[in-house]
């Protein structure tokens, strides 16, 4: 039987939208196992930068991207890239600091939220893609980026945007190798 050309899509979608159906029970579950939203939040990290040290592989291995020579190129590869990539959409990315390193990445949708309406009143303080923010921030440590990845604004909290925050900690060191 042939397969119509259509059909890699249509199981990319239903993949994508079974990732997102299993977070959204991964959030809720932590949020029965766990009073503070500050602890779900905590947890969110550590289990994005778990991804984020293995990712970078995978993203390395499929993109063929060149290495970055600035901060600039970095958040862009982030954003028209990895962002493109592994959640299907292009975030656009502003630098927020004269001293170039750091950059807000800016998402007119996100994903991880299609089936989310809002947060419930008592879970007010949850960052509920905080995974975002610590795959970003284990990807980049991987590549010795040492980098604070916060949420700056979030939609579900009534936000215009989804806007994530990074802020590159120490200027990258240009290392002569010698023989």
């Amino acid at each position: 039987m042939s397969r119509s050309p259509g059909r890699k899509q249509e199981n990319h979608k239903i993949s994508r939208e079974l990732f997102v159906l299993t977070y959204g029970a991964l959030v809720a579950q932590l949020c029965k196992d766990y009073e503070k939203d500050e602890d779900v939040n905590a947890c969110l990290d550590r289990m994005g930068y778990s991804i984020g040290i293995r990712l970078i592989d995978d993203f390395l291995a499929r993109s063929a991207v060149k290495k970055c020579r600035s901060y600039s190129e970095t958040a862009d590869m982030i954003a028209q890239v990895a962002f493109k990539m592994y959640l299907g959409v292009t975030p656009s990315v502003s630098c927020s600091s004269a001293t170039g390193n750091e950059f807000s990445l800016i998402l007119d949708k996100n994903p991880l939220v299609d089936f989310v309406e809002e947060l419930p009143a008592e879970r007010a303080s949850l960052s509920y893609c905080n995974l975002l923010c610590g795959v970003i921030r284990g990807a980049l440590e991987m590549v010795h980026l040492a980098a604070e990845v916060t949420f700056l604004q979030d939609r579900l909290k009534g936000d215009p945007v989804t806007e994530i925050g990074i802020t590159f900690l120490r200027k990258p060191e240009d290392r002569k190798h010698r023989r």
